[in-house]
């Protein structure tokens, strides 16, 4: 088996905007209550299969679909198109890691209740359509709505639900600079092939504004995400100390800029990176924040 075929088939720099979400609705949970550490530690792991499973999706489906016919950019990620795994290894590894998550799941349910069965149901089913299924998600021009939703107040919601066994309105905003960091990132993603997806006839907000519109869109989205976080530890709906979660700002202006100044697929291919990575040092600089703010 090669597993550096595999740790690059899981698309690693992306698997932040899993973590991210579970970290953020489980450290709002400890105001409310104490933390449940093994339920975390499974909807964490429940959490990063379903997304290695998107992961993997979309990889087969895009090469069963497209084969060699669409001048993907060679990410390492690109598995099959480079040779190191068959199509048939990366279908057996979807199976695999959704029936992981399954799994995860209903020993979870049994724990918390219908409601997260419902919830993990119709994550795992978006997570398949998303790339896979004869019209995919991903292709229609649905793929950021439906990340923001079920990356951000689906799974920050879903996570504090599993500790707390309720919803609210704070946990619904304190997911939104999470759905707006990982919308950037897929966006960004899209950014870089627009070209390729027009020719292929997939839509996406990039391909439908252009490029230049795009620019804004990202820096929207960042911008929305820490005034999110502003807003909320201004209010004292939470705690301030939820205003930790605006450390990553410069680290997001220079992704900002990097973006604009981009020439490239290469140079727009470094930023979706660099994006995963501030999405994931925003949701951990966030958790810590909510987190203090319990225990001060």
């Amino acid at each position: 088996m090669d597993l550096k075929a595999w740790f690059w088939a899981t698309r690693p720099f992306s698997l932040s905007a899993s973590v991210a979400p579970v970290l953020v609705g489980s450290s709002l949970a400890l105001s409310v209550q104490g933390m449940d550490w093994l339920l975390f530690a499974l909807t964490l792991m429940a959490s990063v299969a379903i997304q290695i499973g998107t992961n993997l999706t979309d990889e087969y489906s895009d090469h069963r679909h497209h084969g060699q016919t669409a001048q993907k950019f060679l990410a390492p990620h690109k598995v099959i198109q480079r040779g190191l795994l068959s199509e048939r290894a990366v279908l057996i590894g979807i199976v695999a890691v959704f029936g992981y998550a399954i799994a995860v799941g209903l020993f979870i349910v049994s724990q918390t209740g219908w409601q997260i069965l419902a919830i993990g149901l119709v994550s795992v089913a978006v997570a398949y359509l998303y790339s896979g299924g004869p019209k995919p998600i991903g292709t229609l021009g649905l793929g950021e709505p439906f990340v923001f939703v079920f990356m951000g107040p689906v799974m920050v919601m879903g996570s504090y639900y599993v500790q707390v066994q309720q919803v609210t309105l704070i946990a619904f905003l304190i997911s939104l600079p999470v759905a707006f960091t990982v919308t950037a990132i897929l966006h960004c993603n899209n950014l870089r092939d627009v070209t390729e997806d027009r020719t292929v006839g997939k839509l996406s907000i990039a391909g439908a504004i252009g490029p230049t519109p795009s620019l804004w869109v990202y820096a929207g989205l960042l911008a929305a995400a820490y005034g999110t976080v502003v807003a909320l530890g201004v209010s004292g709906s939470v705690p301030r100390w939820v205003l930790l979660g605006l450390l990553p700002v410069p680290w997001a202006y220079g992704a900002v800029r990097q973006l604009f100044a981009a020439s490239d697929r290469l140079a727009v291919n470094r930023v979706m990176v660099r994006s995963g990575k501030l999405q994931g040092w925003s949701g951990v600089t966030l958790a810590v924040g909510l987190a203090l703010g319990a225990w001060a």
